[in-house]
């Protein structure tokens, strides 16, 4: 089987504390522990799990963090994962980590908080990806499945014209011109909070057609992708828990929930 480098981002914010960090007195949030397990750990589990990743780099600020769990010590040790040292914000970090691995393309990037992925949300993912050729996939979920299973997700939603859309954090870089949609969001600032930025990098039309709703999430993804030189596929996982990540103490309450209910089902 081919296999993708995986580049997990899981660095601390600078400036106050994580609030979920807090909770366990942790540096970080993706070493806290969650019905039982260490939440990195469980997020590294489930792409190794899956088949289709073969080397994890975590984008952290060093090897200390990871050091203070046995498992991710051991998988240091055994170069089964690796570290990128991170960079003052997201899209620096991910640019940085593509430069630090050994032969990075294709490589998926996911986040340290996801702990409800499993093997066969990535599985999905990456099989679809496989069969895809866009520069780069972007793993959606509908709002329509989300609601049906967890109508208390708290989930924020892209609104398009054929409905709600939420991430799961789950994004395929096939080749070098996929890092054109990354490049974008380097050295700071927030496009949610300003819309100059957004109608700089991506032009006017995306913009108008998605606050009018006027496109599904197909199209919009074409549009975007024309804005920065990359071509996009939208992969649609119906797996309600995809979006969910630990973001606060509620989020962090939900996916624990969810956790225990999951591992309960299992026979022992």
């Amino acid at each position: 089987m081919v296999q993708a480098n995986a580049l997990v981002m899981a660095a601390s914010r600078k400036g106050a504390r994580d609030p979920v960090a807090q909770m366990q007195n942790k540096s970080h949030k993706c070493l806290v522990e969650i019905d039982g397990e260490v939440m990195l750990v469980r997020v590294i589990n489930a792409l190794f799990d899956s088949g289709h990743i073969g080397t994890v780099y975590v984008s952290i600020e060093g090897e200390e963090p990871l050091r203070t769990v046995p498992r991710l010590a051991q998988w240091l040790d055994e170069g089964r994962v690796k570290v990128a040292t991170s960079e003052g914000n997201l899209a620096d970090s991910v640019l940085a980590g593509a430069d630090q691995m050994t032969d990075p393309f294709p490589f998926l990037i996911t986040t340290g908080d996801n702990a409800l992925h499993t093997p066969e949300l990535i599985r999905e993912f990456m099989e679809a990806f496989w069969t895809l050729d866009g520069d780069v996939a972007l793993g959606f979920t509908s709002e329509a499945v989300v609601a049906k299973e967890i109508p208390d997700s708290g989930l924020a939603y892209h609104r398009l014209k054929d409905g709600g859309y939420s991430s799961c954090n789950l994004y395929g870089m096939r080749c070098e011109k996929a890092l054109n949609g990354v490049r974008v969001f380097a050295s700071g600032g927030q496009f949610g909070k300003r819309h100059i930025r957004i109608l700089k990098a991506f032009g006017i039309m995306p913009f108008i057609l998605y606050k009018l709703r006027a496109v599904g999430i197909h199209k919009m993804a074409n549009w975007l992708g024309r804005g920065v030189g990359v071509t996009v596929d939208i992969i649609d996982l119906p797996y309600a828990f995809g979006p969910i990540d630990v973001d606060n103490p509620r989020s962090f309450a939900l996916s624990e929930r969810l956790l225990q209910a999951r591992r309960e089902k299992v026979p022992a």
